[in-house]
């Protein structure tokens, strides 16, 4: 099973931006989100994240956008990626019965009523 790094920038409609791993997904932060950013956004920051940039301090870079902008970006590392072969589809009916909600004396709770 693969896995994979991803993040969520909280702008207006939120972004996402996946990578093979979370090195990766730093420098997909640097160029596709912090240095597409209008330097006016920046204010007086510009210059030091176009200095993090060209030093490849990626991790400065964008977390200092995210206080000169004010958006916030979380970032998530070594999600599984599900593969046909890691769940066959003609195999799914034997793993569900494996699963808790089909264990043997699974205790139900009763529904509340509408």
């Amino acid at each position: 099973m693969a896995t994979v790094a991803y993040a969520v920038v909280h702008n207006e409609p939120p972004s996402i931006f996946l990578a093979e791993d979370l090195e990766l997904l730093h420098r997909v932060l640097a160029l596709e989100v912090v240095a597409r950013t209008d330097p006016a956004l920046l204010g007086h920051r510009a210059e030091s994240i176009r200095e993090a940039l060209l030093e490849e301090r990626w991790g400065d870079a964008t977390v200092a956008w995210i206080h000169a902008t004010g958006t916030g970006i979380d970032v998530y590392d070594g999600k599984s990626v599900y593969g046909d072969d890691d769940l066959p589809a003609d195999m799914i009916g034997a793993q569900l019965q494996f699963t808790r909600l089909f264990a043997e004396g699974a205790v139900v709770e009763p529904s509340l009523p509408h």
